[in-house]
Parts: C-alpha cells; sequence; structure tokens
C-alpha cells in the first residue's frame, strides 16, 4: 500500500479542527484589515464597513478551499491560506476616493484577476530562476517583513490610544512564553497547536485585565450573506485598471515567493505546472473578489510561517480553515468573537511565527555555496532593498504610484532584486571570466557554483 505524502494526509477531526482555527486566528487580523483601510478611508458607512468584512472573510474562504483542494488546473494544492493582498491597499484608496468609488475599485479588481489567470504560465515558467539562492533570500525577506506586523500587534495595534502601553507589551510577553512553554514541555501534539494555546490562554488573563471587549458580538447579526455587485455595477476606468495590473504583477511575485517557501517546508516543490495553478487560483480568487464585493487576494506569509512553526504539513488543515472562513463570512456574530481577541495576543505568537519564516530562508540559504562567488553580495543587497520600504515607510513617497505599488512591498522589491542579481552574477558571461576568492566570501568574479544544486528540505 502506499504511502501518503504528509501534504495529503487527513489528522483526526479533533487534530484538525484545532489546527484549522490556529490558522484562522494567525491571519484573521490581517484579512479584515484591509477592507477596514479601504473602507475607513472612503469614510463608508458602519454597516458598509460591516458587510466588506463578512463579504472578505467568505471570499477568503472560498480562495483558501480552491488553493488547498483545488479544480482541474485551479489551486496548488498545498496548505496555502488566502486572504486579501496589502499590496493593493494605496491603489484602491486612490481610486475609491478620486476615482469612482467601489465599483471603480471592482471593476479594475476583475480585470487584474483575469489578467492573472492569463500571466499564470508564463511565471510557472520562471521558477528555474528561483533556485535556493534567490528562494532562501526571498524567504529571509519575508519573514523579517512581517516581524513590524508582529510587532505593531504587540504593542497594542497601530492607531490604538494605548499603543506602546508596557501592560500591551507584558501581555505579548506572556503569550510569547507560553507559547514557548508547550512547544518545549507539552506533549507532541499540544506543541503543533502551541500558538493556539498560547491565543487562548492570552485571552483568557485578558479579559479579566480589560484588553478586550465583547460588546460587538452582541451587535453583530447572526447571519450576513454577501451577494454579487451589491455596490453597484462595476465601472472600468483605464488609469484604475493600469494600477490594479501593477498589483497584480506584485502579488504574482509574492505568491510566487510563498508558494516555493510552503514547497520547501512540506517537501512538495513547487514545479512550474503546479506553480501556475496555484497562481491562476489567485487570478480567480481575485475575480470573485470584485464579484462579491472584496479585494485582490494572494497566499499569506504569516501562516506560511505557522506551517514551519508546527510541522503541520496537511492541506486538509488549511482547508478546514477555509471552511471556518466561509462559516465566518456566513455568521457575523461568530466573526465578531474571533475579531475580539486583542492585539498584544496575537503579537505574541506572531513573533514566534513570523520569526520562523525568517528562519526558514536561512536554513535554506546554509546550503548555498558562498565561496568564489558573489552570491553573499546576492543575498546582502537583495535583503537591504527588501528591508528599506519596512524600515523606512516613507522612502519612495516623491516617486510615481506605479513605483509605489512595487516598492513598498518589501516581499516584491526584495524577491525582484534577488532575481535581478543572480541573473546578473550568476547567468550572464563574467568578463574577467573567472572567480577570485576572496576570504570573506565577497567574490570579484562569476560563477553559479552552488545556485542551481537541488533545493533541501526544510521540514
Amino acid at each position: 500500500m502506499p504511502t501518503v505524502h504528509p501534504v495529503d494526509e487527513v489528522p483526526p477531526i479533533r487534530q484538525l479542527a484545532a489546527y484549522a482555527l490556529q490558522h484562522v486566528l494567525a491571519m484573521y487580523a490581517g484579512a479584515v484589515a484591509v477592507p477596514l483601510i479601504v473602507g475607513g478611508a472612503m469614510k463608508l458607512p458602519a454597516a458598509d464597513l460591516a458587510y466588506l468584512i463578512t463579504a472578505d472573510l467568505l471570499v477568503c474562504g472560498i480562495a483558501t478551499l480552491i488553493q488547498c483542494v483545488g479544480f482541474w488546473r485551479f489551486g496548488v494544492r498545498l496548505p496555502i491560506m488566502q486572504g486579501c493582498t496589502f499590496a493593493a491597499v494605496s491603489p484602491m484608496v486612490l481610486i475609491g476616493t478620486t476615482g469612482g468609488g467601489l465599483p471603480a475599485i471592482y471593476g479594475s479588481v476583475i480585470v487584474a484577476g483575469l489578467a492573472i489567470v492569463l500571466l499564470a504560465p508564463v511565471f510557472g515558467r520562471l521558477l528555474r530562476f528561483f533556485p535556493p539562492l534567490v528562494t532562501g533570500t526571498v524567504i529571509l525577506i519575508i519573514g523579517l517583513s512581517l516581524l513590524p506586523v508582529a510587532g505593531n500587534w504587540a504593542a497594542g495595534g497601530q492607531g490604538s490610544k494605548d499603543f506602546g502601553e508596557p501592560r500591551n507589551l507584558a501581555l505579548a510577553a506572556f503569550v510569547l512564553l507560553v507559547v514557548l512553554a508547550v512547544q518545549r514541555f507539552a506533549p507532541a501534539f499540544l506543541s503543533r497547536i502551541a500558538v493556539l494555546i498560547g491565543i487562548v490562554v492570552g485571552l483568557a488573563v485578558a479579559v479579566p485585565f480589560g484588553f478586550t471587549d465583547f460588546g460587538g458580538v452582541g451587535r453583530a447579526d447572526w447571519v450576513g450573506i454577501s451577494t454579487p455587485f451589491h455596490f453597484g455595477t462595476p465601472v472600468f476606468h483605464a488609469s484604475a485598471i493600469a494600477s490594479m495590473l501593477v498589483v497584480a504583477v506584485v502579488t504574482m511575485t509574492e505568491t510566487t515567493g510563498d508558494l516555493i517557501a510552503v514547497g520547501e517546508m512540506t517537501g512538495r516543490r513547487a514545479e512550474p505546472r503546479s506553480l501556475a495553478d496555484g497562481l491562476r487560483a489567485d487570478g480567480l480568487s481575485t475575480i470573485l473578489g470584485g464579484v462579491f464585493n472584496t479585494f485582490p487576494y494572494t497566499a499569506y506569509a504569516q501562516n506560511v510561517g505557522l506551517v514551519g512553526m508546527t510541522r503541520v504539513r496537511s492541506r486538509w488543515v488549511v482547508a478546514a480553515s477555509g471552511g471556518m472562513l466561509v462559516l465566518l463570512g456566513l455568521l457575523p456574530k461568530l466573526g465578531a468573537v474571533v475579531a475580539a481577541v486583542p492585539a498584544p495576543v496575537l503579537g505574541g505568537a506572531g513573533l514566534v511565527m513570523f520569526g520562523t519564516v525568517a528562519a526558514s530562508g536561512l536554513r535554506t540559504l546554509a546550503g548555498v555555496d558562498f565561496r568564489g562567488n558573489h552570491n553573499l553580495t546576492v543575498v546582502a543587497v537583495s535583503v537591504a532593498v527588501g528591508m528599506l520600504p519596512v524600515g523606512v515607510p516613507t522612502v519612495y513617497v516623491k516617486f510615481p504610484d506605479w513605483f509605489q505599488t512595487v516598492m513598498n512591498s518589501g516581499i516584491s522589491a526584495g524577491c525582484l532584486t534577488a532575481i535581478v542579481l543572480n541573473l546578473l552574477f550568476n547567468h550572464l558571461p563574467s568578463k574577467a571570466g573567472s572567480a577570485v576568492l576572496e576570504a570573506d566570501g565577497l567574490a570579484r568574479g562569476g560563477g553559479e557554483e552552488g545556485v542551481e544544486e537541488p533545493r533541501e528540505e526544510v521540514v
């Protein structure tokens, strides 16, 4: 009897539910942030904001199911969680406030989704430009670029009145310690849901100390169904479509990095065909987003970290998470319960998860040869360019909108830099024709030694 690959295993139902809930809690804050930011910038009434959030959760769930379960040539069939991309926030706010409101946003989102579906096979064939040197660098940048998100959560959540209060950081530190203690001392099953246990224990401590308010649960409706084109028929403006097409390229680049990262972690490496299938699922989800009153979708890097940390590689776990998100989208009262988890609790868990992503990148880079070549330079410059917009968010504020869309995402900026530098130093003929060895690894010549080696198993 053939053995089942860990990606295709179905855990027992109780474990499946616990693992799945852990993924939902890890991505929930990021998922609802996009509709909150866009709707808030457009000064939408509270009822419309609530509608955007439930629509977003519903399509997040459907998109995750398409990606994990798959049908025909849609879906990478790996444990990938889907959510709204932050790369689209600035262009959508601009379109919504100056260029036609939500109908113009949804028109551009639908066109962008169609473009992703059509371009997916092209991106799939670019996999040879992602050797371990590039993938390790991209995974490292993904983890590092997410750490400020965890830091903001730990401090109380960006924009909160008590941001940076010691009690917020103390709660985050407490959750972090619980996660570490469970991982170190608990039995195998419990250690795999260390993040979930940390969040539950943190929430139990947070309630009596007044960190959270469950008032929103009582005000939420029991049932809410998102209907197509609720905010009107989509409008197709050329300028809006152009900016959203740039976003499409950025999200495809980010998703490519995430798919390769999960392939490394699960032992089922992304191939050109499966990569194209994953990107095609992104495109279909984005089209559904435009139809069902929400936004462009991409793979969520925070859940990539959770896969690496827990070593639970089953795609059916994340598919179950997708089912939970569908329920949250149809039952707003349930969504309000999850939304009541305070930011510092998520921050403590996020520090472990996002740090795990960065560590996985380092593990991949450990298999790359850095002697007698320019590989160290490729990593150094790519990480620097990727971290620039993370450390200095306004660094490109004077540049054109399309440039900001690409470069304000540390993940896409670092990924593009790594690909270009790898081509420059390791694929184009060297002028000198040979490498000059340097003791510090910063070589002055070419060579692809160790660059095209098979990718190492991360888990």
